[in-house]
C-alpha cells in the first residue's frame, strides 16, 4: 500500500503569507477609515507649511527667530481669513435682511420685468399671496430650514476645531522644520539625504509657485470685477470682488461658477438687466483668463501643463473633495518636476510630428507684411 504524499512546504508558507496579507489589509483599511480626518488635516498642514516656509526664511534672514516668524505669519493668515469671512458674511446677512423686509417690492419688480420682457400677464399680488401662505411651499421650506440651525452651528464648531488643529500642526512643521529634516536624514545615507532634501526644496518651490500664481490671478480678477461691480452698482463691490477673486482661483474647476453666483444673485435682487451684465462679464473674463492670463502666469510660476492641471484637479476632488482639488495642483507640479529629473533623456529624432514652431515676434511679422 502506497503512503500518501506529503504536502509541499511552500504551500503552507503561501497560505500563511496569504492570511497575513489579508489580515494586514483589513487592519490598514480599518485604520485608514478611522484616521482619515487626521490624515487629511496633516496633508493640509503640510501644504501650508511648505507654502509659508519661504516667508519664514526671509524673516529669519532679517533677524527674526524661527518660532517668532512662523507664529507671526500664521497670525496674519488668521486675521486675513477672519476679516474676509466677516466681510462676506456681513454682505450676505444684510442682503438677506433687506430681502425679507422688502420681499413684496422685489416680487413686484421681478414680475414686472418678466411681464415686460416675455409679454406675460402674471399677477404680482397672487404671487405674494402664495409666498406668504402659511401652508404654502415657501413658508414650509423656511420652517423646515429653522431646524437646521443647531446642526449648522455644530458643524461650524467642528470646522473651527479642525482649523485650529491645522494651524497647530503647521506651526510645529515649520518651527521645527530643520530638526524634523535632520531626524529624517540621520536615518539615510549621504546620497539619499541629498535626494530627500532636493525633493523637499522642490516641494517648497512648487507650492510657493502655486500660491504666488493663484494670488496674482486672484488680485487681477478682483481688480477687474471691482471695476464692474462699482460701475453697475452692485452692493459691497470691494468685498464681492475679493470673493470672486479668491474663490475662483483657489477652488479649481468649480470655483469660477461658485464665485459668480453670489454677486449675480445680489445684483439680480436689484436689477435683472444689471445681473445679465454681470453674468456676461464673468463669462467673458473667464475666457480671457483661461487663454491669456493664466497660461502666462502659470507657465512662469508653476510650469504645469493645462491638461494636467485640469485632470489633477478633477482627480484630487474625486479622492479628497474640495480640499483635494486645491492640493492637487501643487502636487501634480511637484510630481511632474520629479519625473522630469529622473531617468535618462535621449535626443528626439527629427520628424514632422515632433517639430515645435516658435511663435514669430510681432515686430518681424509687421516688417514682413510691410
Amino acid at each position: 500500500m502506497n503512503s500518501p504524499e506529503k504536502m509541499p512546504r511552500w504551500i503552507i508558507r503561501a497560505i500563511v503569507i496569504f492570511w497575513i496579507g489579508f489580515i494586514a489589509t483589513l487592519v490598514l483599511r480599518f485604520s485608514f477609515s478611522r484616521l482619515h480626518s487626521l490624515l487629511l488635516l496633516l496633508l493640509v498642514s503640510l501644504f501650508l507649511a511648505l507654502a509659508i516656509e519661504p516667508g519664514v526664511n526671509r524673516l529669519i534672514e532679517r533677524g527674526w527667530g524661527r518660532k517668532r516668524a512662523t507664529g507671526g505669519l500664521l497670525v496674519v493668515l488668521i486675521f486675513v481669513t477672519i476679516g474676509f469671512v466677516v466681510a462676506i458674511g456681513t454682505v450676505v446677512g444684510s442682503q438677506v435682511a433687506d430681502l425679507l423686509q422688502n420681499s413684496e417690492q422685489y416680487v413686484n419688480d421681478s414680475v414686472k420685468f418678466v411681464n415686460d420682457t416675455f409679454n406675460t400677464s402674471i399677477d404680482p399680488a397672487e404671487v405674494n399671496d402664495k409666498i406668504n401662505d402659511p401652508n404654502g411651499p415657501v413658508q414650509n421650506f423656511i420652517s423646515s430650514q429653522q431646524d437646521q440651525v443647531v446642526k449648522v452651528s455644530v458643524q461650524a464648531l467642528g470646522v473651527l476645531f479642525q482649523g485650529l488643529s491645522v494651524l497647530l500642526f503647521t506651526y510645529y512643521l515649520v518651527a521645527d522644520g530643520p530638526r524634523l529634516r535632520r531626524a529624517i536624514c540621520s536615518r539615510l545615507k549621504p546620497q539619499r539625504q541629498r535626494r530627500v532634501l532636493d525633493t523637499w526644496e522642490l516641494a517648497i518651490t512648487k507650492t510657493g509657485g502655486y500660491l504666488y500664481s493663484r494670488a496674482l490671478l486672484a488680485a487681477v480678477s478682483a481688480f477687474f470685477h471691482w471695476i464692474l461691480f462699482q460701475s453697475v452698482g452692485t452692493p459691497a463691490p470691494v468685498a464681492l470682488a475679493l470673493w470672486v477673486g479668491l474663490v475662483s482661483q483657489f477652488l479649481p474647476v468649480v470655483g469660477t461658477y461658485l464665485a459668480g453666483v453670489l454677486p449675480l444673485l445680489l445684483t439680480l435682487l436689484d436689477s435683472p438687466v444689471r445681473a445679465l451684465i454681470v453674468l456676461g462679464f464673468i463669462m467673458v473674463y473667464q475666457q480671457v483668463e483661461n487663454y491669456v492670463l493664466a497660461p502666462r502666469i502659470t507657465a512662469r510660476t508653476l510650469e504645469l501643463h493645462p491638461a494636467l492641471a485640469f485632470g489633477s484637479a478633477i482627480a484630487g476632488g474625486a479622492l479628497l473633495g474640495p480640499i483635494g482639488a486645491v492640493l492637487a495642483l501643487p502636487g501634480a507640479a511637484m510630481m511632474q518636476a520629479l519625473s522630469a529629473s529622473w531617468g535618462t533623456k535621449h535626443d528626439v529624432i527629427e520628424d514632422p510630428l515632433t517639430v515645435i514652431v516658435p511663435p514669430t515676434p510681432k515686430r518681424q511679422r509687421r516688417t514682413g507684411s510691410s
